[in-house]
């Protein structure tokens, strides 16, 4: 048998409990299909890369994002404010959003995270100035060959109803079921080696009205869908849901029926032990947003606790705005050293982090069958990972740790589904150049820079 695609001279990280020095992967209808060492034959192969002796790991899986937010990164007046004057100061210029600037957007975040050793992401789309954005992020992803598991966000309560954003950017609640029935229909694809999927995510406790958290169950529960969305981020959350609702997020979470093996949630920095206790008995996963969390300033989610008691924890880029970057690599170092920092040198490794990179972002996306790993089987979605030789001078004895703790480190292949979409840390996108062009003319728009 003839094989499309060989990879050989790695050093092969499988999955959390299997790796292979001096190894060959081979890869046959966009999925591993064998696995072997140096003693061992490899089969013919149509294209043969040689890793030189690299890491080769799964692609890295993010589990929480904000695709259309790198059209305003690092944008001056917001820098230094906190997670509600960020928001505050942003909403109003999301509300100029149109389906070119997202699928502009969402083009540029897809590249820049498989330079960044991504290669499934999710995307919460919460803001919808106008209808159909969600349609112009699948029409990104297929120009792209990105695997890509969108999430249909949304936000009732404006500044009129006492909440943050603008009146521009939120919907009734109609509109937004009917539009996730719509999305469902149109994208969702349930079936092995997907290239695309649909999840429910209302945005927070704090925007959303109680009637959509109930019906967005319902309507996971109807169509097999994932539930998202943040979820104890910060202090004031707290305070709005004892006021509003009588009960801690959590609680309110749990009786608006999202406590199932259905949710994910993003950064959960605020719960008590005992509520992580009991979304981890539930099923709940959730995603960490290392680089975000420091930069608001606001905490983060303690991902070795919460492992400990069960809970499964993937990581997250959040906001280009925030994080001001959408490289999973950056956020797999930093979830190691904030682990470390925390609880000390024993405490976490570069095996941790990347568990929770590749299995832990797997199982936030209700995906760990297929992706997250390189057993057999799964999808063929892998990264060749690139460092310096000035930078790995002396890095000789453990690949993995060297890969996190030596930098920076970049995706010097990275293959999506069989295909290599970035080789030699150069992505195969022959309009890149354009896409770059048009975006920066919609960032200067959006920004009210003029010019």
């Amino acid at each position: 048998m003839t094989v499309d695609l060989l990879i050989r001279d790695a050093y092969l990280y499988i999955d959390r409990d299997w790796e292979v020095a001096n190894g060959w992967l081979a890869v046959k209808d966009g999925r591993v299909h064998a696995i072997g060492d140096r003693a061992e034959d490899a089969p013919a192969a149509k294209s043969v890369i040689s890793a030189h002796g690299r890491l080769v790991t799964p692609g890295l899986v993010n589990a929480h994002h904000h695709m259309y937010q790198n059209l305003t990164r690092a944008y001056a007046p917001v820098t230094n404010g906190t997670l509600f004057e960020w928001l505050k100061g942003l909403y109003p210029l999301w509300a100029d959003l149109d389906a070119e600037s997202v699928y502009l957007s969402t083009s540029v975040a897809m590249v820049e995270l498989l330079m960044g050793g991504c290669t499934t992401s999710m995307d919460h789309m919460y803001v919808h100035p106008r209808p159909f954005l969600i349609d112009a992020q699948f029409r990104a992803a297929r120009d792209i060959g990105f695997r890509f598991h969108a999430t249909r966000g949304s936000m009732t309560r404006s500044v009129e109803d006492g909440g943050l954003p603008p009146a521009s950017v939120v919907q009734d609640e109609d509109t937004i079921l009917a539009d996730s029935e719509r999305l469902v229909a149109a994208f969702h694809d349930p079936t092995p080696g997907a290239m695309g999927r649909v999840a429910l995510a209302p945005c927070s406790l704090f925007s959303v009205s109680e009637r959509i958290m109930v019906e967005s169950a319902r309507l996971a529960d109807k169509h097999d869908l994932r539930l998202h969305t943040h979820l104890a981020e910060d202090p004031d959350e707290d305070s709005y849901c004892a006021e509003i609702y009588g009960c801690t997020p959590t609680e309110y979470f749990e009786r608006v029926g999202w406590a199932s093996p259905r949710s994910w949630v993003a950064h959960y920095i605020y719960p008590t032990g005992d509520e992580i206790d009991r979304l981890a008995h539930a099923g709940v996963c959730t995603a960490q947003c290392p680089c975000s969390n420091m930069m608001i300033g606001g905490g983060t989610a303690d991902a070795m606790d919460m492992r400990r008691r069960g809970m499964r924890v993937g990581l997250g880029c959040d906001g280009s705005a925030s994080t001001d970057h959408a490289s999973m690599w950056l956020e797999t170092r930093m979830a190691m050293l904030l682990g470390r920092f925390r609880h000390g040198p024993h405490a976490m490794s570069a095996r941790d982090a990347l568990d929770m990179a590749t299995r832990g972002g797997a199982a936030c996306l209700g995906w760990e069958d297929e992706i997250g790993h390189l057993r057999p089987g799964a999808c063929a979605d892998l990264i060749i990972w690139s460092m310096s030789e000035v930078a790995a001078a002396g890095a000789l004895s453990d690949p993995v740790e060297a890969w996190l703790r030596c930098a920076p480190a970049v995706a010097g292949t990275t293959i999506v589904n069989g295909k290599v979409l970035v080789s030699d840390g150069v992505p195969l996108l022959a309009n890149l150049g354009d896409i770059l062009r048009d975006h920066a003319r919609e960032a200067r728009r959006i920004q009210r820079l003029g010019g």
